[in-house]
């Protein structure tokens, strides 16, 4: 998938579904970096056999953990907003479910994925702030195998198709 594709397919219809504040071409450039780092935009469970599902990679947590799905359920910033999320979607408001349809639903995955970034208190970086950007995704992500070598041209991708 490019990232062209993934914009039009994943990211705008996800942010048509979450309150207007979460949309701009900052976030759309977040989410499309993030992607392309994570899963070059091919892969929806993690290689070889991680735990994380989805374009964004995204990963269950726990109840005790607060990270990763259940982060989103249980924190009161988000949790509201991922009812309506998972209403919209028809997918159950569980964090065991919404893990599940990660793996086959690209419009949840980049919804889940930018309320994760909703979390952070900081604002979104501009979109031409390569440094921004990848200091956001190491901190809400926190990827085991950062790669930054890749993230600038990840990133150039991202604004090139937004």
């Amino acid at each position: 998938m490019t990232p062209a594709d993934a914009l039009a397919g994943a990211v705008n219809p996800a942010l048509a579904l979450l309150p207007q504040v979460m949309t701009s071409d900052r976030a759309k450039v977040e989410l499309l970096s993030i992607a392309l780092q994570e899963s070059s935009l091919t892969y929806r469970r993690q290689m070889p056999t991680g735990p994380a599902r989805g374009l964004w990679q995204c990963e269950q947590g726990t109840q005790a953990s607060r990270g990763g799905i259940w982060g989103l359920y249980l924190f009161k910033g988000t949790s509201g907003y991922l009812s309506n999320l998972c209403a919209a979607r028809k997918v159950a408001h569980d964090p065991a479910a919404i893990y599940s349809a990660l793996e086959t639903d690209d419009i949840l995955a980049a919804g889940c994925a930018r309320l994760l970034l909703y979390t952070d208190p900081q604002p979104l970086p501009d979109v031409d702030d390569v440094v921004g950007s990848w200091a956001l995704y190491q901190r809400v992500w926190r990827p085991g195998k950062p790669r930054p070598a890749e993230w600038g041209v990840n990133h150039g991708k991202a604004r090139s198709a937004v």
